[in-house]
């Protein structure tokens, strides 16, 4: 975090994995070509690790360094990946001119709802965030009395309260997007609990536990700063006159008057999907994937990744990222890899099932698990309703409910009969994860057969990836169908829908795929918020 005010980045400083982090100041001077007594301080930018060759394993760095005259050196210097070191501190937009009656709204508090209200409670709007499901201690009590003994309760699950359906993840901060956001929702969550090197690593994460711990302080954050969160508090229904948003009712009676909602629902927040296509609020069809979990022994990922170094203590669980472009034309690939984690049930509606997968920071359990899904689109939805991705969904999680035993236990299959077109009877030496109990059986009954056709192929290919992908005892549970959103709201420039006043936001209305993607998103929609309207009150610092 430091790193950030001085000037000179160094690139591809290369060390051994044995080697100690203080060899970092030798191959500085090194590349530098500098003596000790000019270089001040330095501090991590980045940490990668070059595994392409398995018995010599490497860290990477990209390193911020202080020297004594910074400016006469970059003058000077000829060689390669030296750069001056820019800005990247994240500023509040400009506020705009128009007055605001009410206080904005933002609805959801997974990461898209927590960054909008947090950026605009920083800012002075005093936002009201709403959350259908409950806060994340209750919550948690309720995720575990399902896992325990299949008891779901339809607003307090995997998928809705506090944080997000992230909350019960791995807690991934990876993302392709290229944006100064990023570091803003990085730098918020060290402050707020997680480890500083989620500013660095190259693949960081901070698990379920810590995620968990940081959304309430976020949430406490945004109270302090003059919003208001509220909990058990499901938007039943937009008030809309005249093309513009007026307030929202929630749970059904009571009344919010409001200029503005920011909308950060989820992707599995299917009667709020209903309820606006009922509003006339422009919605898409969009592709999404589907699949299953697929479990391997950890030890196995970290033979095939590490090699010899499989057990060094500064690697820890390895992880993967395959993919495979198969003959019938679907790309398969894996996706939300959670080593040494464990597969959930996600399900947040009766009679229907979904998996998901979940780590805590220690990384620590036997098995890796990894979403493995086949891309489908809007024309396998067989309708041109907006929804139709919805019901798509839901058709393929009704029969994996049923195939599990209509109790929450998950159908599952081992990899060697799936390959073999053979249904499951028992399990072998990979011991499921998934709670509250598993069916032994044939996944060929809650998968399209494109999908069966096109994993079966990737499987071995895959393998060849990474050895042992194929594993005969490997588990694959059933089914995986919330990836991302399978419905748009459309937005035009300025983040705002059909509707003026409402602004789609995060992973529920499209626009991003993941925690810190969505989170930034986020900070977009309170952007856009801000740019046109003063804030309520002066901003109160942090």
């Amino acid at each position: 975090m430091k790193g950030e005010k001085f000037m000179i980045r160094v690139a591809e400083i290369k060390v051994s994995i044995d080697a100690d982090e203080d060899k970092l100041k030798t191959e500085i001077l090194r590349k530098l070509k500098i003596k000790e007594e000019e270089l001040v301080n330095f501090w991590i930018y980045k940490k990668s690790l070059d595994a392409r060759k398995k018995d010599q394993i490497a860290f990477v760095y990209t390193l911020d360094v202080e020297l004594k005259k910074e400016k006469e050196f970059l003058k000077k210097y000829k060689g390669q990946h030296v750069s001056p070191t820019p800005d990247m501190e994240y500023r509040f937009v400009e506020v705009g001119k128009a007055s605001l009656a009410m206080p904005p709204v933002v609805v959801g508090t997974g990461p898209a709802g927590l960054f909008a209200g947090l950026i605009l409670a920083e800012m002075g709007y005093c936002p009201i965030v709403l959350e259908r499901g409950k806060d994340v201690d209750e919550r948690s009590k309720d995720v575990m009395e399902f896992w325990k003994e299949g008891k779901l309760k339809a607003e307090s699950n995997v998928q809705f309260g506090e944080g997000g359906a992230g909350t019960f993840s791995d807690g991934k901060l990876t993302t392709q997007i290229k944006d100064l956001r990023c570091r803003k929702v990085l730098k918020e969550f060290i402050s707020t609990g997680a480890p500083d090197e989620i500013l660095y690593h190259y693949k960081p994460h901070v698990g379920t536990d810590k995620l968990r711990k940081i959304v309430k302080k976020i949430r406490n954050k945004i109270i302090d700063l003059g919003g208001e969160v509220r909990f058990n508090s499901k938007v039943t229904d937009i008030i809309i006159n005249q093309g513009k948003v007026e307030g929202i009712y929630i749970n059904g009676s009571e009344k919010i008057d409001t200029e503005i909602v920011i909308l950060a629902i989820g992707h599995s927040a299917r009667d709020t999907f209903e309820m606006l296509y009922d509003r006339g609020i422009e919605l898409q069809q969009k592709p999404f994937s589907i699949g299953v979990r697929i479990e391997h022994p950890q030890q196995l990922v970290n033979n095939s990744q590490y090699g010899q170094y499989a057990t060094h203590p500064k690697l820890g669980a390895a992880d993967y990222k395959l993919s495979y472009h198969c003959s019938n034309g679907r790309s398969a690939y894996t996706f939300c890899m959670c080593p040494g984690g464990e597969v959930v049930a996600a399900a947040s509606e009766e009679g229907r099932l979904v998996t998901n997968g979940m780590s805590y920071h220690a990384r620590d359990k036997d098995n890796a698990n990894s979403a493995l899904l086949v891309g489908v689109a809007p024309e396998d939805y067989e309708s041109s309703h907006p929804l139709a991705g919805v019901y798509y969904q839901q058709r393929w999680e009704e029969r994996a409910f049923q195939l599990g035993g209509s109790n929450y236990h998950a159908p599952v299959q081992l990899v060697g009969d799936f390959l073999k077109d053979c249904p499951s009877k028992q399990l072998g030496n990979v011991k499921p994860s998934y709670t509250p109990g598993v069916t032994p059986t044939d996944l060929r009954e809650c998968l399209p057969q494109y999908v069966i056709s096109a994993m079966k192929e990737a499987i071995i290919g895959l393998d060849k990836k990474l050895k042992g992908f194929a594993l005969e005892d490997a588990v694959m549970t059933g089914v995986e169908t919330r990836s991302s959103s399978p419905v748009r709201i459309i937005r035009n420039e300025g983040l705002i829908s059909n509707i003026d006043g409402l602004y789609p936001a995060g992973e529920g209305a499209g626009y991003a795929g993941g925690i810190v993607s969505a989170a930034v998103d986020g900070i977009k929609a309170a952007e856009a918020v801000a740019k046109k309207y003063k804030p309520i009150k002066l901003r109160v610092k942090s």
